[in-house]
């Protein structure tokens, strides 16, 4: 059974509006103008036990309005949504005792209380026995490396510590599932990466059901194997990110590191059908071809027979291409997709 399971969920919002002006703000105190705001139109989808889910848009999709709802703030217009046999808005404190949530622009410790202080009243409120308290926060504790920051108050760390801090926090109860929203928003890479290890493991070893919502396409590149597109309250795509790299286009990127002085400040130029040319620095080239069109290995031999080649590699277009391409697509669906229209490099 999954463990996640929602079906047609729609929520509405009522948005009062006034016109502009202080006449505009008088009018508004006796007659209230309100239009309505659908924020979902019918969201389908379900998760298994232990599944690291990217949930990704753009502003206003959707996403964080979806999350509230699983999460329990939020009732929805009509619609079910079922957690692990538990319906959020209507068995709130159960089921709030079973998720962990993670937001990269808010924090759930105490600013002015050291991060131990803010452990131990984490533990009071969700009462959890003292035994459980110290082996889990003993192991968050060896795994996030939180040791030199027990004693430190909040406000005093820094973003990327105070995040190891949260995640802490938001594991203590042992929850079955995560919600992380933008949980790298702002840290350097060297914190990014730790964060992104430390999601990857508690996924893999303790089964932890995880939903990401991010802009950052490389912490969905890094950690999800299944993404889910939502764009104007509606799902535009769920699959792998193979299957949203098909869906969107076929392109492929042919990176090419000639032999100097071969161009001779000229642009790469010769016919080849489904061939552009993306970037030119130098000697360095970058073209995207469609391999319905012309494969990889052909290309590269057409290449090879006019210049001198010192390295090249055949890769996928970055992820956020991908996505923005959807974007606009959903947008308006007669946009070209397929790459390549330009006949020629």
């Amino acid at each position: 059974m999954p463990h996640i399971v929602v079906e047609d969920l729609r929520k509405t919002f009522w948005v009062a509006e006034h016109a502009p002006g202080l006449w505009g703000a008088v009018r508004g105190l006796v007659r209230r103008n309100t239009r309505a705001v659908e924020a979902l139109k019918g969201v389908s989808f379900s998760l298994e036990r232990g599944e690291l889910v990217g949930y990704i848009g753009p502003n206003g999709a959707g996403k964080s309005t979806t999350i509230k709802i699983l999460s329990g703030i939020l009732v929805p217009s009509s619609g079910r949504c079922r957690i692990d046999g538990r319906t959020p808005w209507h068995d709130r404190i159960s089921h709030v005792a079973r998720i962990g949530v993670v937001f990269g622009q808010r924090t759930q410790l105490w600013w002015d209380l050291p991060v131990i202080e803010s452990f131990a009243l984490l533990r009071d409120i969700y009462r959890v026995p003292p035994a459980v308290y110290r082996q889990t926060c003993s192991e968050l504790i060896e795994l996030l490396e939180l040791e030199p920051l027990l004693v430190t108050p909040v406000r005093q760390l820094s973003l990327g510590q105070r995040m190891r801090c949260d995640f802490a926090a938001a594991l203590l109860h042992r929850p079955d599932i995560l919600f992380l929203d933008e949980p790298t928003i702002g840290l350097d890479a060297v914190s990014k990466l730790a964060v992104r290890k430390f999601i990857k493991a508690l996924n893999q070893t303790q089964q932890v059901t995880t939903i990401l919502t991010t802009h950052d396409m490389d912490d969905i590149e890094a950690l999800c194997d299944r993404v889910i597109i939502i764009g104007g309250g509606e799902i535009l795509c769920d699959g792998s990110l193979a299957q949203l790299r098909s869906q969107v286009s076929s392109r492929r990127h042919l990176r090419i590191d000639l032999q100097p002085g071969q161009l001779g400040g000229q642009l790469l130029r010769f016919p080849v059908a489904g061939v552009n040319l993306l970037n030119q620095v130098g000697d360095s080239v970058t073209l995207a071809f469609d391999p319905r069109q012309i494969s990889a290995a052909a290309l590269i031999h057409r290449i090879t027979e006019h210049y001198d080649v010192a390295d090249l590699f055949v890769e996928n277009p970055p992820i956020e291409e991908i996505v923005a391409e959807l974007y606009a697509n959903e947008r308006d669906p007669q946009r070209e997709t397929t790459g390549g229209e330009n006949g020629g490099v």
